[in-house]
């Protein structure tokens, strides 16, 4: 039997070890406790003893995990015996693990929600609930690895900007769970990670003979509502959500000029969500295509264009494109977001910088 070179020798009065020894042994012991003792709380700073002989038997009760523990001795050196071989007996207590459905959806509720717009929250919840705690079911989040990640990944079929959708989220909680101390570091931050995808579908613009055929027959479309949604969504670079936001203060038709100013979305998939538009640079003034003047009748000025009192619900719109490629019998579908790409496209390769002194060709073809 050998005596390790790093054996101290602590300070004793005689009948023990001293106050500034067992301080010192606690100090020593304190990464070994660590492993076995929980919660454990010494009951009274000073022993409980009988009489002012320093003979006598203490008494002291400590709490460990809960539960509640005599510990008699004669002296402090036999007490922290004692202590020691006490917290070694006992079974430590089960670490707490943190389901991750539960994790995820309160971090959504408490933290995300209230703080994005609308639109965005509804885009978060739909990551959580079509891929994350499907994949992560009965996981808790102190369990998740890399490997985790990256089956995932590996498990959605879809684009990379799919994907990357997920990743947005995902990375959120996972940095939440992080400085909640229940993982060591971010799974997503590891180098191994390796997230790939097809490309999202390009948006092909009209052809310049489907603008024609439109502009031409504009007046087949019959309702006068639907004529003026339609010239101002197919003949200007607008967004649908700008398109809807339109109210009459908002077109100047003696200057020809739109003052893009809102947007409407429906985020819920039906009702309609009046809000800033898409970015700061989206707030901007555009001319007036000379097919869509003609189709406009003035409205009061708090009115929107497209419906009036109220902005137009996603099924009123979703109808209404339905109609108006019946109604102009058009071979193709009534796609808005290809409009907006289509007098972009023209507009750069025709070089047109400015409106309405410069227009594409395909806005300034008569509706006859």
């Amino acid at each position: 039997m050998t005596t390790s070179s790093n054996a101290v020798k602590l300070p004793s009065n005689g009948d023990g070890l001293t106050a500034a020894a067992l301080d010192e042994l606690a100090q020593r012991l304190a990464p070994v406790v660590a492993q076995h003792l929980v919660n454990c709380i010494d009951v009274g700073n000073a022993p409980l003893q009988k009489g002012s002989d320093p003979t006598m038997k203490i008494n002291r009760v400590v709490t460990i995990n809960g539960e509640k523990r005599w510990i008699h001795a004669n002296t402090e050196q036999e007490y922290a015996e004692k202590l020691m071989q006490l917290c070694g007996g006992m079974q430590q207590a089960p670490a707490q693990r943190h389901n991750f459905a539960d994790y995820a959806n309160t971090w959504f509720d408490v933290y995300a929600k209230p703080s994005i717009e609308k639109a965005t929250a509804t885009t978060y919840k739909r990551q959580i609930t079509r891929y994350l705690i499907p994949h992560f079911d009965g996981i808790s989040v102190e369990e998740i690895t890399v490997d985790d990640v990256q089956r995932l990944f590996n498990d959605i079929s879809g684009t990379k900007a799919t994907k990357d959708k997920v990743k947005i989220v995902l990375n959120m909680i996972l940095d939440a769970a992080v400085e909640d101390r229940l993982l060591d570091r971010n799974p997503l931050k590891s180098k191994r990670l390796k997230i790939t995808g097809g490309a999202s579908k390009v948006t092909e613009p009209y052809t310049q003979e489907e603008m024609r055929y439109m502009a031409h027959n504009l007046t087949k479309i019959v309702d006068s509502s639907d004529r003026m949604y339609f010239a101002l969504l197919a003949f200007h670079p607008l967004r649908l959500e700008e398109v809807l936001g339109l109210k009459w203060a908002d077109i100047d038709i003696d200057a020809g000029i739109i003052h893009v100013r809102r947007a409407v979305t429906h985020p819920d998939r039906n009702r309609p969500e009046v809000k800033d538009t898409k970015t700061a640079a989206s707030v901007r003034d555009i001319g007036l295509s000379t097919i869509a003047l003609p189709q406009l009748i003035p409205g009061k000025p708090d009115e929107f264009v497209c419906g009036g009192s109220n902005p137009l619900s996603y099924t009123q719109v979703r109808r209404m494109n339905d109609r108006i490629g019946k109604q102009l019998e058009f071979d193709g579908a009534i796609t808005p977001r290809r409009f907006r790409t289509t007098v972009l496209t023209y507009m750069t390769a025709q070089k047109i910088l400015s409106w309405p002194s410069q227009q594409p060709d395909i806005l300034r073809l008569p509706c006859a």
